[in-house]
């Protein structure tokens, strides 16, 4: 509760801060109260009362409006990104140290409500970013909106013409020719576009590998068909888990036997920009000699 919706209820202004000395009610941003005290605060609920300290024009914008969307591929951080429209956001002093804010005007529609709080809409939060960020974070953002479906390839054909005479429009143009929306996280993302940069780029995703019956035998994040060989993206939330581990081991067991070489790939690999083309390298000169 902002503290005008508490004096429009009847509180006085004594009274709010009593509330808040003794604990009742928890400052959570510049007027801005948790009004159960036994609430947890959580990183929306500090989005959302960052937003309401701004005042009503206030959207949540960049890697904040990504983060709100469930589109992945930046680092997370603990800074708020806000936009106000104009010189509102020039004129605003923000004492909180965790909040970013911006000078960010768009047309009409571009601002939705997510949960409660002004947002970009998927489409301008996706622009915004790919024009002020390096490539494997932009590709990233691109594949996971497009995997998750909060865009699609024709909205696609729409960024030229928003990113045009824009800082950054040209590196942002040539993210979106890379953009696949069947990767299915950030690191096989970046997985493949250390392939693509070391000139071993795979041939499919999601490669489905069947038997000679068709039963499905396992599905490769990557795969390079001639070969025979699929790259798997191991992120610890998919992979580390007991149950995972077995199904993995098990899939991994039915294309070794179906002649199928196996190559894991981690986050750490890819800070590497040579050891994946390399394995992979390596692993296409063993089949083609064997």
């Amino acid at each position: 509760m902002t503290r005008a919706q508490a004096l429009q209820l009847g509180f006085g202004r004594h009274e709010i801060d009593n509330l808040v000395t003794f604990g009742r009610w928890r400052p959570l941003a510049r007027a801005v109260y948790l009004i159960d005290p036994q609430a947890p605060v959580t990183r929306r609920s500090r989005i959302r009362a960052a937003a309401l300290s701004l005042g009503p024009s206030a959207r949540a914008v960049l890697g904040t409006a990504a983060e709100l969307h469930g589109i992945a591929g930046l680092p997370r951080t603990e800074e708020i990104h806000l936009a106000l429209p104009g010189r509102a956001a020039r004129a605003t002093r923000v004492r909180d140290q965790a909040i970013v804010l911006h000078q960010l005007d768009g047309p009409s529609g571009s601002v939705v409500p997510v949960r409660g709080i002004a947002t970009t809409s998927p489409l301008r939060t996706v622009v915004d970013i790919i024009l002020r960020t390096p490539r494997y974070p932009a590709v990233s953002v691109l594949d996971s909106a497009l995997n998750r479906r909060l865009i699609t390839e024709a909205d696609l054909s729409l960024v030229p013409a928003l990113v045009r005479r824009r800082r950054g429009a040209v590196a942002a143009r040539g993210y979106l020719i890379e953009a696949d929306g069947r990767a299915q996280s950030p690191l096989e993302t970046r997985t493949r576009l250390r392939c693509v940069d070391g000139r071993v780029p795979p041939d499919a995703l999601q490669l489905e590998v069947r038997d000679a019956d068709g039963y499905l035998l396992g599905i490769g994040d990557l795969g390079w068909r001639g070969p025979r060989i699929v790259a798997e993206a191991d992120g610890r939330s998919a992979h580390d888990t007991p149950d995972a581990v077995f199904i993995d081991r098990r899939r991994q067991n039915r294309l070794t036997n179906a002649g199928w070489n196996i190559l894991r790939f981690t986050w750490q690999d890819t800070l590497d920009p040579d050891y994946i083309p390399w394995t992979v390298r390596q692993a296409i000169a063993t089949a083609i000699h064997s």
